[in-house]
């Protein structure tokens, strides 16, 4: 065969699951504000403020230790300890051989897509939700169906009927994020007790991520007041330790530790030994040092977590009481997580909306489209930062709308 038979070579690329994962429509706003000066961020899902210095400094010491070597793959000893005294202290008794540290939340939410869910498989999730969440089972091959909260004069609810009628019993896996991102929306113990022993009679896992429980204000939950005030409901204040329910933590939001990329599972101990393989093959095991840094937030920071909630409490009221006052605004108190989900003149092309805000008025906040279809009409505002740079945010706000008035 010469040179000029010889085939045309296809065009290389990845595979088509991972070629129809969506894009993030955050990371494109926050994109559109590179070159834009004085731009205010609120789409990023974290705090304004650095780590506290009493984890910063527990980091400092292992490393000046020298402890900057491979550990086990479910985390060093003394933190899975910790992590099982703070778990069981918050949600009744749990042991170590239940708990396995990851590189960051979300490592732990692929992980435990890992474990239980295969090419073909059903998953249902509960949305608007965190793209992440929605994506990573299709990177898996599994197909998403999902249920939408609804929205009204109560804020962000869910219909758990409709949820039940989608959990047939060829679902594999249903995913609950609560609090939720983007909404704030906190599932009650009822939903949680309906479903989970709905669930149990169906073999379906349920992957739970409450990585935002702490942050938990539940005045304006509408809950029966069972759960303690310091977090919200959790499957795991209801569910043994060893049947179908794998609940993802993180130390990003609860001790301001987003950058060190530091998370855990709660699981049946009868996953731990193929969990450990998985990670293995995914990022062989969390830093040394870094887990160190987790031992001093969940065995010092208990007063400081207790504080930083309180001011995103007031951070949010004062949001609300500002948004409130925009002619055009829709907003109401959620009852947890660090975000305001609201509609506003011009969200229903939300992607556009947010870009011409940070262009026009150097104001960042989040597209609803970005969280699914069920998002679009909203924006969300991550609230987790001092009043004074909410204000700023409202201020401009009101000046883009002002401009969008005079033009039309």
């Amino acid at each position: 065969m010469s040179e000029l038979e010889l085939p045309v070579p296809s065009i290389p690329n990845a595979r088509d699951a991972v070629r129809a994962l969506r894009a993030s429509q955050i990371r494109e706003v926050a994109n559109a504000g590179f070159g834009v000066p004085d731009v205010l961020p609120f789409w990023f899902g974290e705090s304004d403020r650095v780590t506290p210095a009493f984890i910063r400094d527990a980091a400092s010491a292992a490393l000046t230790a020298g402890d900057t070597f491979y550990t086990h793959n479910l985390g060093i000893a003394p933190l899975r300890a910790a992590l099982a005294d703070y778990v069981g202290e918050l949600h009744g008794p749990t042991s170590p051989d239940h708990v396995a540290v990851t590189s960051a939340g979300v490592n732990a939410l692929m992980l435990a897509a890992q474990l239980v869910v295969g090419a073909g498989d059903r998953v249902v999730a509960v949305t608007p939700l965190w793209p992440n969440l929605v994506e990573i089972p299709k990177i898996l091959g599994a197909h998403v169906e999902t249920v939408s909260l609804g929205y009204g004069e109560q804020g962000w609810q869910l219909d758990v009927e409709q949820l039940l009628g989608a959990l047939t019993p060829d679902t594999k896996m249903l995913l609950v994020n609560s609090p939720n991102n983007p909404t704030g929306w906190v599932m009650t113990r009822e939903q949680q007790r309906a479903v989970l022993e709905h669930c149990r009679r169906h073999g379906i896992w349920i992957v739970a991520d409450e990585v935002y429980e702490r942050l938990y204000y539940p005045d304006s939950s509408g809950d029966d007041g069972v759960a303690p005030a310091r977090t919200a409901p959790s499957f795991l204040d209801l569910a043994a330790r060893d049947e179908r329910v794998i609940c993802v933590n993180s130390f990003s939001k609860a001790w301001l530790m987003t950058g060190w990329r530091l998370g855990w599972i709660v699981a049946p101990a009868r996953l731990m030994d193929d969990l450990g393989k998985l990670v293995e093959y995914n990022t062989s095991c969390a830093p040394a040092f870094v887990q160190q840094a987790g031992i001093a937030a969940v065995q010092h920071g208990g007063r400081f977590t207790q504080e930083l909630v309180r001011d995103l409490k007031a951070s949010r009221d004062h949001l609300v009481r500002a948004l409130s006052a925009v002619p055009g605004v829709d907003v109401k108190a959620p009852p947890g997580a660090m975000y305001l989900f609201f509609t506003m003149t011009g969200a229903a092309r939300s992607l556009e909306l947010c870009k011409a805000m940070v262009r026009e008025v150097g104001l960042g906040v989040a597209p609803g489209s970005a969280f699914g279809a069920e998002g679009e009409g909203f924006v969300r505002w991550c609230y987790a930062c001092d009043v004074a740079r909410l204000d700023a945010g409202v201020e401009r706000l009101k000046r883009f709308l002002a401009r969008r008035g005079a033009r039309s």
